[in-house]
């Protein structure tokens, strides 16, 4: 594995971070968080666009809220649209809310929707065989992880998430996730902070369609904002690593031997990670956010994952 290329491709913002990243009608297109600080009310969500495989970026669309600060930015494509989720965190302190948008060329967008449930962060999508995906999550010392499932968009209809698994996880503080979908069988990469309790590594489930029962095995590292992908037989992720220092690496996940091996670790440092991932054959296109320069900033890096 051999990071090819990495490149500063926004820092106009004071804070710059949580990244997401896909491809939409031949662009590339990445979504991230800007803000006054790491938490602060003015967070929105800016999306930047590249017609030339990554070289070039521009800004396209600029999400804002008066009443909350828009945090995690996540992409999606599907039925022909490109989508933006987020979530809302009430200035009023009342339940966050997710929500949100779509595009059928990528610079139009429609109205602010809400989705999922009033107080679950629905973190991240996944497209599957049947449906769309995600985890929400609960934060508090009885919050849980929920599954959630929305029936395919087709025309006009937008994605409607119900919960189709409450709970799905509810062993410590668990949170962000990555989920993957291949011939009906799920693989989840689930986040855990000693908050609330002392647990802290992270967690890996399976399950087999129709998802209604999962099997958990608790990994040997923490990890936050994690991205996966399926490279051949090989469980590849982008996380962030607290060991040492703190910084975005890729890693392999062993759901046998129950491990997290770091592969390559990406230029970073400090307040880092929340990459997004776009696969194509031996390569991976990466955004992602770092600290190391000095000001949180959205990178854009090329992995080779030959030797």
């Amino acid at each position: 594995m051999k990071l090819l290329s990495c490149q500063r491709i926004w820092d106009q913002a004071n804070h710059n971070a949580f990244t997401d990243l896909c491809e939409f009608n031949g662009h590339l297109y990445t979504v991230f968080r800007e803000g006054a600080e790491h938490i602060s009310p003015d967070g929105a969500f800016r999306l930047l666009s590249s017609n030339d495989d990554g070289e070039h970026w521009q800004s396209v669309a600029h999400f804002t809220s008066p009443i909350a600060d828009l945090r995690d930015g996540k992409l999606l494509v599907a039925n022909g649209r490109l989508w933006v989720f987020g979530a809302a965190a009430m200035h009023d302190k009342t339940p966050l809310q997710s929500l949100m948008w779509y595009s059928d060329n990528g610079v139009d967008w429609s109205e602010t929707t809400e989705v999922g449930e009033r107080g679950y962060w629905l973190w991240g999508l996944t497209v599957a065989a049947d449906g769309v995906y995600g985890v929400g999550y609960r934060a508090g010392a009885d919050g849980d992880t929920r599954l959630y499932r929305s029936d395919l968009p087709h025309a006009d209809k937008l994605l409607v998430f119900m919960p189709l698994l409450a709970p799905l996880q509810a062993d410590g503080y668990v949170n962000e996730s990555a989920l993957l979908f291949e011939q009906h069988q799920a693989v989840c990469l689930l986040r855990r902070d000693p908050v609330w309790d002392s647990q802290r590594n992270a967690l890996f489930g399976q399950s087999v369609y129709p998802y209604s029962e999962w099997h958990w095995c608790e990994l040997d590292q923490r990890i936050g904002g994690p991205a996966m992908v399926r490279c051949g037989e090989r469980l590849i992720a982008i996380v962030r690593l607290y060991d040492q220092r703190v910084r975005t690496a890729v890693v392999e996940v062993d759901p046998v031997k129950q491990t997290i091996i770091e592969l390559l670790s990406l230029p970073s440092g400090g307040d880092t990670s929340y990459a997004g991932i776009v696969q194509r054959d031996e390569q991976l296109l990466v955004s992602y956010y770092s600290s190391h320069e000095g000001k949180t900033a959205i990178y854009f890096a090329r992995i080779n994952l030959g030797q």
